[in-house]
């Protein structure tokens, strides 16, 4: 455990970080279900989530802000299909929730052979992507063409 109260005296406009440190220090992070995240290419990323037993009308997806929250509860079934001798397939319910970064976008989701895939696309706006700026109008000067000495 970390005490952040110092912290908090000497930043401004940081009360973001702040919250998402507290909260990690006070989480514990749950194992089911399990996951992974995986990274597609450039900016192009995809969580697999292992549901087995979970269907479509069991799962919600849900994008609030910068938070992705999947959670599952087993709808009640009044199929009979005679006594349990083990129970070794979970139906608990579960939520898991991921902190995306500024400008992620969930592109989609399908859900195939027990694994739920969510798509996500990080997408920068021009006017925030890094350009050069040009000084008293002149150009920038390229040293691609320059060698080191």
């Amino acid at each position: 455990m970390f005490d952040l109260a110092p912290l908090y005296r000497t930043t401004i406009g940081f009360d973001r970080l702040a919250r998402m440190l507290d909260d990690l220090s006070a989480f514990e992070t749950p194992a089911y279900p399990p996951y992974n995240i995986e990274k597609l290419g450039e900016d192009e990323y995809r969580i697999t989530m292992a549901v087995a037993g979970f269907g479509e009308d069991d799962i919600n997806i849900e994008l609030k802000q910068n938070m992705l929250t999947i959670s599952g509860k087993k709808s009640e079934r009044t199929e009979s299909t005679g006594e349990v001798l083990h129970q070794g397939i979970a139906s608990r319910a579960f939520e898991r929730r991921f902190q995306l970064a500024d400008f992620v976008e969930v592109r989609g989701a399908n859900l195939e052979n027990g694994l739920l895939h969510v798509t996500l696309k990080r997408e920068i706006p021009e006017a925030m992507k890094p350009r050069n700026i040009a000084i008293n109008g002149k150009a920038p000067k390229s040293i691609e063409g320059k060698k080191a000495a």
